[in-house]
């Protein structure tokens, strides 16, 4: 029997606050354990939490870069459940009433859009961090609690179960990402916990419209791990229906270096937590000019950014959705064109050779030696002539490793192009010497051969031969 698989993705993303959602404790990642805390995000009785208003905005524009309602009344609720991390015994949260309700996020998969509905977004409090191995001391004989992270503001996106296979999954998660760091809410950064995202998943035969019993897989912490945790998740459900077995609904974890999903426990219902209006805070109301003024301060977004870049700088979709894929390499690839006005040849750089110098992490751009004034300078002495386009690479590559100017490499590294006639004939007769075969094949007709002299002129040169004036050369000897 064939199975579809059902997926539905619950991303919590920690919002850059300088504060806690409420109280005024620092939220800086990196502190020594128990550092940032208070009597409120200690759960101290006697306590009151009083909310953080830059919270609330973020959670607007997240709302509304995803095409939510915001509801003018959204209710904090209390969430119950025991577990050493959490310091008053629940979880401040939303859950009658969010503050946004239906959105939706558009993906791309293989040349196909799809439109991946949202259930809601709401916001809630963090839980803090158990430590299974003493910060100093690595015993391993107890677990330690650090409350740290404990009241740290977060947005939950609960998506619709619309997601039918694992690169959907990933495509959905990296578009949700980009836009949460282009709006500037969340630093997306998954290593520090800062976006973390639950898995459920359930397989269905294919054409019965009825859900299948659904399994809730935790600790991803990379789109790698989501993808393989899901497409094992997929093929461990299939065996045990296929086996005539019956799948339970459980939390399940993804275990990193067996590569398994392992039972956890079983689910938890909603009324398991039993949830109830905290009655410490008042509803939340949001009016129309708060919302009106946050939509106003919306940032250009991927997708908008997208398309202006095919119709200003005439790229390619492909070449756009890529620069686009992240903030920081979009706004170098702007400055780029500003300092140097060929947006298709910046884009091919950026793109095939910035990218891997990077490592395609847009955090390393404002640490980069290699900036767009440097590049700008790089290009304009291949086009005075000075240095060929494949030294090019070469010069960059070493200003990216050491941030001298594009002349004083080129000088020290004797780079510059050569072009003097004698020079070149000397190289281009020691070639044509040496391969009769393609001298003949070229003469009998085999025009294309000409690239492969040039190549060899090229490499004998190390990329320094002026590639218009060896063409020239070797036609006329040829």
């Amino acid at each position: 029997m064939n199975y579809e698989a059902v997926m539905g993705l619950e991303v919590h993303a920690q919002l850059l606050t300088k504060s806690k959602l409420f109280c005024s404790c620092s939220t800086e990642f990196g502190k020594g354990p128990n550092q940032n805390t208070c009597p409120v995000c200690l759960g101290l009785p006697g306590t009151l939490p009083v909310l953080n208003r830059k919270a609330v905005e973020f959670a607007i524009r997240a709302g509304l870069a995803t095409d939510c309602q915001i509801a003018a009344k959204s209710v904090f609720a209390r969430k119950n459940y025991f577990y050493p991390d959490l310091p008053k015994g629940y979880q401040i949260s939303q859950y009658e009433l969010p503050i946004c309700l239906k959105g939706r996020v558009e993906i791309e998969v293989e040349g196909i859009k799809k439109t991946i509905g949202l259930t809601r977004i709401h916001m809630e409090e963090d839980a803090g961090k158990l430590l299974h191995e003493h910060p100093e001391s690595r015993s391993r004989e107890a677990s330690w609690v650090d409350l740290n992270r404990a009241g740290v503001p977060l947005i939950e996106i609960v998506s619709e179960p619309d997601i039918r296979s694992t690169q959907e999954a990933v495509a959905y998660l990296k578009k949700l990402r980009t836009t949460l760091v282009y709006l500037g809410v969340c630093d997306g950064n998954m290593e520090e916990g800062s976006l973390r995202c639950d898995a459920n998943i359930s397989l269905r035969p294919v054409g019965q419209a009825k859900f299948g019993t659904k399994v809730e897989i935790k600790n991803m912490n990379s789109f790698r791990h989501i993808e393989k945790a899901l497409q094992h998740e997929m093929e461990r459900q299939k065996e045990v229906l296929t086996e005539g077995g019956k799948i339970l609904q459980e939390t399940r974890l993804w275990d990193t270096e067996k590569e398994v999903t392992v039972a956890m426990r079983s689910k938890e219902e909603a009324h398991d937590y039993r949830y109830f209006p905290d009655p410490d805070l008042l509803p939340l109301l949001v009016d129309e000019p708060w919302i009106a003024k946050v939509r106003q301060e919306l940032p250009e977004l991927p997708n908008t950014k997208k398309e202006r870049f095919v119709s200003q700088y005439h790229l390619s979709n492909t070449d756009a959705e890529i620069l686009v894929s992240a903030k920081g390499i979009a706004n170098f690839f702007e400055e780029c064109v500003k300092q140097y006005p060929d947006a298709k040849k910046i884009s091919n750089w950026v793109i095939n050779e910035f990218l891997r110098m990077i490592k395609a992490d847009e955090t390393q751009i404002p640490k980069s030696l290699l900036t767009p004034a440097r590049l700008a300078e790089t290009f304009k002495l291949v086009d005075e002539g000075k240095i060929s386009g494949s030294v090019a690479k070469t010069v960059l590559q070493k200003i990216f490793e050491t941030g001298q100017p594009p002349e004083k490499i080129v000088e020290q590294e004797g780079l510059s192009q050569i072009s003097d006639d004698s020079s070149l004939e000397k190289t281009i007769d020691e070639i044509i010497a040496a391969n009769p075969k393609e001298v003949e094949r070229y003469k009998a007709g085999n025009e294309k051969l000409i690239g492969f002299f040039v190549g060899q002129v090229m490499k004998q040169t190390g990329g320094r031969a002026n590639p218009a004036k060896v063409n020239e050369l070797l036609k006329r000897k040829l």
